[in-house]
Formats: C-alpha cells, structure tokens, sequence
C-alpha cells in the first residue's frame, strides 16, 4: 500500500548541487561530445582524402570563432573525460572514496583539466604558427632541371 501523501521520487531542486554531481553529469557529456567529435574527425579525414574543395569548405569553418570554438571545447571534453577516468580508476581500487577526497578530486581534476586545454591549445597554435613562418620563409620550389625548358628570369632583372 502506498501512501498518497509521499512524494514518488525527489526532485532536482531538492538537492544541493555538489561537484561530485556535476562532474557525473559532465562526465556524461564529454563522453557524448568525444563520439561527436570522433565523427567531425571523420568527416575530416574525408575531406581532405576528397580533394581541395571540399577540405576548404572545412577547414573556412574551422577557423571561424565557432569553429574554434568548438575545437577548444572539444579539446577540453578530451582533457576532462581522460583525467577523470584516472580518477575513477583510483575509485575502482578504493582510495579517494571518503566524501573530502571525492570533492578535492573533483575540484582538481577540473581545475587540471582547464590548464591541460589551455597548455594543449597554446603548444598546438604554436606548433601550426611556427610551421605556418617557416613554410612561408623557404625558397620557392623550383622546377627540376630539365634541359629543354627555358630559365625563367625575374621583371626586376631584365633590362630594356
């Protein structure tokens, strides 16, 4: 027999919000926004492997600020969900349960996983920045010698 007067489940707004929970929930929705990824990933790869057009189509919007916007949050869904595994992992072989490491953890593992993104990003821009100059920097690729083509001289050195 039930009683009419008992509420059938408690509801969100009875609870108090602890970082615990909210990072069960993230955790959840990293795990689904690394799927998404994964397939954005794809198309990708396929872009590049379809030829030019379609690879600029990508890459135009991926330089947009939602691109990069969805870029970081996809780089930072990566940096939770990996050490909030660790996490879990160290749950599984029974320490950090008590109540006080369980928020400290949580605390932490949030807080490492904002500076792994910004690290990840800052090195990964500086990576394509410094082999965007030197690509930029190099000689012109020349033409292999070839006997029957003719040299190919400047404007700036001809003479009238």
């Amino acid at each position: 027999m039930t009683n009419a007067n008992r509420p059938l489940s408690p509801h969100l707004q009875i609870y108090r919000w602890e970082i615990t929970m909210f990072l069960s929930i993230l955790h959840r929705v990293t795990g689904v926004a690394l799927a998404v990824g994964a397939l954005v990933f794809t198309l990708w790869l396929l872009a590049t492997l379809k030829g030019g057009y379609s690879f600029t189509l990508f890459y135009t919007f991926a330089k947009t600020p939602l691109g990069v916007l969805v870029a970081f949050g996809w780089l930072f869904a990566l940096s939770f969900h990996f050490l909030n595994g660790i996490r879990h992992l160290v749950w599984d072989a029974g320490a950090g349960i008590e109540k006080s490491s369980a928020k400290l953890s949580g605390w932490l593992v949030l807080g490492l996983a904002f500076i792994m993104t910004v690290v990840v990003w800052n090195y990964a821009r500086g990576v394509y920045t410094q082999s965007a100059t030197t690509e930029t920097s190099r000689p012109a690729v020349t033409a292999p010698n070839n006997p029957t083509s003719a040299p190919v001289t400047p404007a700036s050195e001809t003479t009238p």
